[in-house]
């Protein structure tokens, strides 16, 4: 009984460190994907309205959902060319 606790309590020492240094490679290609969403949206608001959006235009008229932002934490802004970007911190 002690060794099949010794065996799983190694495992579980090995697992953690590698989902912990994966969540964050995760976090990062979720917020490409979003900031592609986001472009896609964008790209469609402009065919629909005929101008470049904002992303308070954008969440209001129902193209994206309320509070729009990255799984790792970036806010997501818009460019006045249209021009999707995410960045670290609040701005």
């Amino acid at each position: 009984m002690m060794i099949v606790l010794l065996i799983i309590t190694v495992l579980i020492l090995i697992a953690i460190p590698n989902v912990t240094k994966h969540s964050k490679s995760i976090d990062e290609k979720g917020c490409e994907a979003y900031v592609k969403m986001v472009e896609g949206q964008v790209q469609a608001y402009k065919m629909d309205k005929k101008t470049i959006p904002t992303m308070s235009s954008l969440t209001t008229d129902g193209y994206l959902p309320e509070n729009p932002a990255c799984p790792n934490g970036n806010t997501i802004s818009i460019a006045g060319d249209g021009k999707v970007t995410a960045s670290n911190g609040g701005g």
